[in-house]
């Protein structure tokens, strides 16, 4: 009796594009969930709301006083120069506050650039209250020109006591291709 055989590159071929399924699947519907679970367990990449807040009236806290450490890195192929104009400051929960971010595009060519935000410990993110933030919006900037970019914040009072010092980190990205290569008129 004659068997006729099954292509074996065939079922080799599915079997593989099964597991690629299966790994794609596996990364998006739990991965994702569990970064963001340990994320909040570690107090790390505290993630700030992209709305700006609406702040009201409040008394001052002058009994507390919160330590606010701010960094800027660029992410990979970002040339400009990108600083806090001061790395720490001493700020009362309740008070606004304001400060600057210093960006130099060091290029011949005009660029935009966007900031993302990130706050640790992840249990401060929701009582780090930014009114006026640079990161609301993509930074034009053209080319061998510097800017100051303004932050205006307000710690809540309700930040739990045991929080002594928050840490604003943004990242600076080049989203000029993503853009369009359009830079906005100022």
């Amino acid at each position: 009796m004659l068997r006729l055989s099954r292509n074996p590159g065939a079922d080799t071929a599915i079997k593989l594009a099964a597991v690629a399924c299966a790994m794609f699947a596996f990364v998006f519907v739990v991965m994702v969930p569990l970064y963001d679970v340990l994320c909040d367990a570690l107090g790390i990449n505290g993630k700030t709301s992209d709305i700006a807040y609406t702040a009201v009236p409040a008394v001052v806290d002058t009994s507390r006083e919160v330590k606010i450490q701010f960094i800027a890195t660029n992410n990979d192929g970002m040339p400009w120069g990108f600083r806090p104009q001061v790395t720490q400051l001493t700020v009362h929960p309740g008070a606004a506050t304001d400060t600057f971010f210093y960006a130099e595009n060091p290029t011949n060519l005009p660029m935009i650039a966007q900031a993302i935000p990130s706050v640790s410990p992840s249990r401060a993110a929701g009582y780090f209250h930014k009114t006026e933030c640079f990161c609301f919006n993509q930074q034009p900037l053209d080319g061998m020109a510097s800017t100051e970019m303004p932050l205006q914040f307000v710690v809540d009072q309700d930040l739990p006591k045991d929080i002594r010092t928050i840490t604003l980190s943004y990242t600076l990205f080049d989203v000029t291709t993503m853009a369009g290569g359009t830079i906005a008129a100022r």
